[in-house]
């Protein structure tokens, strides 16, 4: 009779124990994947070890990628949490043609202006008619290029000139500029051919090659209706749009301790951009 209930209590304790176990490992971690690339994954791991950070309960493991569609994709299908790289532009592109699930907009982060920059001349009325204008190649770099060119009077574009519109939409340029396309990453080596009047450099590059977008360019992008498709945004699976933990990141970025750090480090030129979502309405 004693074997029997020493048994039974043996059986039991290994039941409690197993159900104990398949709880513990189904469990959510509370860690959120945070996917980026180059600087805002540096931000991100500054943040993630932040004394705010720690005061909201986040914890926080940065996923570094070197593609944004990738990002988006693994941000799509759940393999990340919430994704920091991209502009509200390209994240309405990526939503319009995604076949594997849509994003959601937690809100914005900051704009990194895209600049004019000219190693011959000191101001934008100076450039010569007939002058040539180096411009990145890449369709949205280009486009962004060509808007900013517009806004500073340069240019004419069509009605409608979206986010992936090129050369071929613009509809008048009284100078009569020549456009050469280039890899927006050799910049900062072009900006010095003599051949070249001004060249259309996107932060990173500028930074990396030694400028500063807001003391250096001739002209350069400010938060304004004409730039919203430029602000970058944190994203996350559309089914988790509502969820109130991912939405501590907005929090936690746009926190003062954390503005400072980035204003310090990059020089001031992540403009901050804290609006909320129905800031895009009407955005398409």
């Amino acid at each position: 009779m004693h074997k029997k209930i020493w048994v039974s209590l043996v059986l039991a304790s290994i039941l409690v124990v197993g159900i104990t176990w398949a709880t513990v490992k189904q469990q959510p971690t509370n860690v959120i994947t945070v996917g980026s690339v180059t600087s805002d994954a540096d931000i991100w791991r500054h943040l993630a070890q932040s004394k705010q950070a720690k005061q909201l309960h986040l914890k926080i493991q940065v996923k570094e990628f070197t593609d944004g569609q990738a990002l988006n994709v693994a941000t799509a299908q759940g393999q990340v949490d919430v994704n920091a790289f991209q502009s509200y532009g390209y994240f309405d592109a990526f939503n319009k043609t995604s076949k594997v699930g849509k994003l959601a907009n937690l809100g914005t982060t900051y704009l990194e202006p895209m600049g004019i920059y000219s190693s011959h001349y000191h101001a934008l009325k100076d450039l010569p008619d007939g002058a040539t204008i180096a411009i990145a190649k890449d369709l949205a770099d280009e486009a962004r290029g060509l808007k900013l060119l517009a806004d500073n009077g340069l240019i004419t574009l069509a009605p409608g000139f979206g986010a992936l519109d090129g050369l071929e939409k613009v509809t008048s340029n009284p100078k009569h500029f020549k456009f050469q396309e280039i890899d927006d990453t050799t910049g900062g080596r072009v900006v010095k051919d003599p051949k070249i009047a001004a060249v259309l450099m996107s932060n990173s590059t500028s930074q990396a090659s030694g400028l500063n977008v807001l003391k250096d360019a001739l002209a350069y992008e400010h938060v304004n209706s004409h730039t919203k498709a430029n602000i970058n945004i944190l994203a996350t699976a559309e089914k988790q749009s509502h969820n109130s933990t991912y939405r501590k990141l907005l929090t936690l970025y746009h926190d003062k301790t954390s503005q400072a750090y980035i204003a310090a480090k990059y020089h001031g030129t992540k403009t901050e951009v804290n609006k909320s979502i129905s800031y895009f309405k009407g955005e398409h």
